[in-house]
């Protein structure tokens, strides 16, 4: 990739993050959800990684542990995550979600998306497939462990 693709790139990712940004909450203030983003961004990080440890998952969900203890604490009393002894570590405890904690996700992922629906519902067929493109790829790119990835290019 030329210098200039790679900042042509380097501009599109980052008005690709921003509009993100923006669609989250519009549709979170579409659907007038009280729970905190660190909540759902908690148990969707559980639903992709699996159980991790508290600290992990506080740097997953761009909180601070003690943020996370109450997070948890708040979850755990939803009965949407539960605790695990580490095998690796018997002293140690990883945080997993419950089915209902996913369950919980999958609801709310289901509400935002009806919460967007009326913005994209005049869409063509064609603007639809470059969505459903554009998840893929995005998917697949965050799929990828940060170690795979050197000096910009995947290895």
């Amino acid at each position: 990739m030329s210098t200039d693709q790679n900042t042509d790139l380097k501009t599109l990712l980052g008005a690709l993050v921003s509009s993100g940004h923006r669609l989250t909450r519009l549709a979170a203030t579409a659907t007038d959800d009280q729970r905190s983003p660190a909540v759902w961004r908690t148990l969707s990080a559980l639903s992709s990684y699996g159980p991790v440890r508290l600290g992990e998952l506080a740097r997953l969900s761009r909180v601070t542990q003690p943020t996370m203890t109450k997070i948890v604490r708040n979850l755990d009393d939803l009965d949407w995550i539960k605790r695990i002894i580490d095998v690796e570590d018997k002293r140690a405890w990883l945080i997993a979600a419950t089915p209902k904690g996913l369950d919980a996700l999958a609801e709310w992922r289901d509400t935002l998306a009806t919460a967007l629906l009326p913005y994209f519902a005049d869409l063509s067929d064609d603007d639809v497939a470059a969505i459903e493109r554009v998840v893929e790829i995005l998917d697949e790119r965050a799929a990828l462990d940060a170690s795979e990835a050197v000096d910009g290019e995947v290895a």
